[in-house]
């Protein structure tokens, strides 16, 4: 989560973290596969310090000493210098970032006890309650296979990828696509530790940018998509979805909600390949029906115990509207290539038309 992408549930018992993003458990590792892929996938050896840079100047780093120092003798970091997390760089600029350098002590940086490999009872029964993300296994295909028509290997930033999103299998099982998976702890599935609002990553330097259920989570959205937009390559791809009507799940590290509109607008630079809902009203429901039950003082286990009889409510967006839908969605996704032109505000006015 990252990015100030923390996944921290709204708990009252002390289950493990996972992620718990109703853009549909986004970041949640779908299956035990999944994360053994990633495993696998990270085990390769992938030569990214070409693409690494101080993230508060952008000067080179010298990669090679037990703490990380920037090359620039007027930066603050060649003397502070950056830690490591489970051997991987953390390179947060702790000067600007909600993130302390003393939370990188224990080893994987994480603030929270988590799951990511999706096998704990509370993310599985929290699936059979909300379904899975319906959007995102379509769109990483589409994104494969837009990567593949235009070159013979690529590389993808996954911006959150501590747990493999729900449904971006696609992405990390291509052949020819390398991923550099970031977040704002370590885990089997990152190679580097970074806030979004401030990746460590030099200008146009990948080839898409997956960034899913992540948004909510940052105090800045639009500094972290522009920083998206400075490390895509001209005309690289981007995927987001993003929560639109879901409670507070993430207690301090949950900050904003976006309309269909709101979204596409925040990634205004962006040339539009496609846009619309994450789930509808049913699936908010479903949410909302759960977080009665947690206001009521019920656990977070007992509270989706008590939601499951009303799962099949869900199942009424699949008849939904497209305009109806939008208007109630649970959450939004956009999908588009980095753009020389720029939306203008009356551009927003027929968008909103454009998808009833």
């Amino acid at each position: 989560m990252t990015h100030l992408n923390v996944a921290i549930e709204h708990r009252r018992d002390p289950a493990p973290q996972e992620r718990n993003t109703e853009t549909d458990n986004a970041n949640v590792a779908s299956t035990g596969e999944d994360h053994a892929l990633s495993a696998e996938r990270n085990s390769r050896p992938v030569n990214f310090k070409a693409t690494l840079c101080c993230p508060r100047c952008r000067s080179s780093l010298d990669l090679d000493r037990d703490t990380i120092v920037c090359t620039s003798t007027e930066c603050v970091y060649a003397h502070k210098g950056f830690p490591r997390a489970a051997g991987q760089p953390v390179l947060v600029d702790f000067e600007r970032s909600i993130f302390d350098r003393a939370s990188y002590s224990d080893g994987r940086g994480s603030v929270m006890r988590r799951d990511d490999t999706g096998k704990g009872v509370a993310v599985r029964f929290r699936r059979l309650l909300t379904g899975t993300n319906p959007v995102a296994p379509g769109k990483s295909r589409e994104m494969v296979e837009h990567l593949t028509a235009e070159k013979s290997a690529s590389t993808v930033l996954v911006i959150g990828g501590g747990a493999i999103g729900a449904g971006a299998d696609a992405l990390y099982a291509a052949p020819n696509v390398r991923i550099i998976g970031t977040d704002v702890y370590a885990s089997p599935n990152t190679q580097v530790v970074a806030d979004g609002h401030f990746l460590p990553f030099r200008d146009e330097m990948f080839d898409a940018v997956w960034i899913q259920a992540v948004l909510e989570h940052v105090l800045d959205p639009p500094a972290v998509v522009e920083e998206i937009y400075r490390v895509l390559k001209p005309g690289g791809l981007v995927y987001a979805d993003t929560p639109f009507i879901q409670q507070v799940h993430e207690q301090a590290y949950d900050f904003t909600r976006f309309t269909l509109s709101g979204h596409r607008w925040l990634f205004r630079r962006f040339e539009e390949i496609d846009s619309g809902p994450v789930g509808g009203a049913g699936k908010a429901l479903v949410w909302s029906i759960r977080y009665i039950a947690l206001s009521l003082g019920l656990s977070t286990r007992m509270a989706t115990l008590a939601a499951l009889p009303f799962f099949w409510v869900r199942f009424a967006d699949h008849f939904a509207k497209p305009g109806p839908k939008a208007d109630a969605a649970s959450g939004v996704y956009f999908f588009g290539r980095r753009s020389e032109r720029t939306l203008n505000a009356k551009d927003m006015l027929h968008y909103y038309k454009m998808k009833r």
